[in-house]
């Protein structure tokens, strides 16, 4: 803005400020990424005692990470300085007390309100509005042999990856707009196995993990181990972009339907997104989220880790698609406590949440189907709490 005013005055011959003339700049501060609030949202969580068992499995995860040197660091440079390693650990256990003395969820609901204060996220547009999507562990077929059925690899990291200059090659110039040309450029030499579906080979890149059921009989579980210095771009975006989907329509079924019946856009609309993933076999660890730690089905969030307190107990409002009786997927309206585990490449910013929905056919399907706002909030015990977690 003030580059495009200083051209104008020039344009018309007002002459420019000198720079001895030239008042100092204004910092003004970047707003900080959570609020506290008021009053407690309604935190009433119905399936959080029939989770109980993996609600405290998530917990330990988040209490393990929270004592590592990794963490230590994280928090010493969190900008919201009331939001504390130290409180968050607090915070933790002493809800991991309540869920499992809680003889229900309007009682374990109470007893939050009447001991933490919330912190909300202020969302995409400082008001508190967070787009929700989900993400999941897939299940696939593939070969650690190439054949004519299984063509489309993925890749483990390139020897002398840490020394590749930057920026570092997009996805086009590493695969060619075919995903078929690796053999002639960096990434010859790094394939760890093979794909028959060359978008399936793609979303495990977006995904971040997945579970192989091998040509020769055995299982492979695979997990990031680096990737490009290049954008993330979503390609269902683009599609909407283009118009070859309304922004309505924007969902997983409905972009595997478009290329289904479109299979010469992929050569279009994979190589926009530039950035390029490698993995690595993870010898059947459960798919792990960002912290080192695994995640929980259903109970495990990916935030922006430089803006969201890593590892900290959660509170989401949005929609989610859930089983009817008639076994159809509806959108209801839905209030769960998760932990705050992982990120992602297209999670960014405040207004930005994925929800791990678990692994296999049925995940990917809720996965797929999530898609909408709500709000995103952090209990942590009050300061003034005195009571003895140990």
């Amino acid at each position: 803005m003030k580059r495009s005013i200083l051209f104008s005055l020039l344009f018309l011959g007002v002459p420019a400020i000198s720079i001895a003339q030239q008042p100092k700049p204004i910092t003004v501060p970047a707003p900080l990424p959570l609020k506290s609030t008021p009053k407690a949202p309604s935190a009433i969580d119905d399936q959080i005692l029939r989770d109980r068992r993996s609600m405290l499995s998530a917990i330990d995860h988040s209490l393990k990470y929270l004592e590592t040197p990794k963490a230590i660091q994280a928090y010493a440079k969190y900008p919201v300085k009331t939001v504390t390693r130290d409180r968050v650990i607090r915070s933790l256990k002493r809800f991991r007390q309540l869920l499992a003395t809680a003889r229900s969820e309007a009682a374990l609901s109470n007893a939050i309100a009447r001991e933490f204060v919330f912190y909300q996220s202020i969302g995409k547009d400082n008001q508190g509005t967070v787009a929700f999507t989900g993400y999941f562990e897939p299940v696939h077929t593939a070969s650690r042999t190439p054949t004519a059925e299984y063509r489309y690899p993925l890749y483990r990291l390139p020897s002398g990856f840490a020394q590749w200059s930057k920026p570092h090659p997009t996805r086009l110039e590493l695969e060619g707009s075919d995903g078929l040309q690796s053999s002639k450029g960096k990434l010859r030499g790094s394939e760890l196995v093979w794909m028959r579906d060359r978008l399936e080979a793609f979303l495990i890149q977006v995904q971040g993990s997945a579970r192989l059921k091998l040509t020769d009989g055995s299982t492979m579980t695979i997990g990031v181990a680096g990737l490009t210095d290049q954008p993330y771009t979503g390609i269902g975006r683009e599609l909407v972009k283009d118009g070859k989907l309304k922004l309505e329509d924007l969902n997983l079924p409905n972009v595997l339907k478009h290329f289904k019946n479109n299979p010469q856009d992929l050569d279009i609309y994979l190589p926009r997104n530039r950035r390029f993933v490698f993995f690595r076999n993870t010898l059947g660890a459960p798919a792990l989220g960002s912290l080192g730690v695994p995640v929980t089905a259903d109970r495990s969030i990916a935030t922006d880790k430089a803006l969201m307190p890593p590892g900290a107990l959660a509170l989401i409002q949005t929609q989610l698609p859930i089983l009817n009786r008639q076994k159809n997927y509806e959108q209801r309206s839905v209030s769960r406590f998760v932990l705050d585990q992982d990120t992602g490449g297209a999670i960014i910013g405040t207004g930005r949440v994925d929800i791990f929905t678990g692994t296999g056919t049925q995940a990917g399907s809720e996965a797929g189907l999530i898609n909408a706002t709500g709000q995103l909030y952090y209990p942590l015990l009050r300061k003034s709490s005195s009571r003895s977690l140990d």
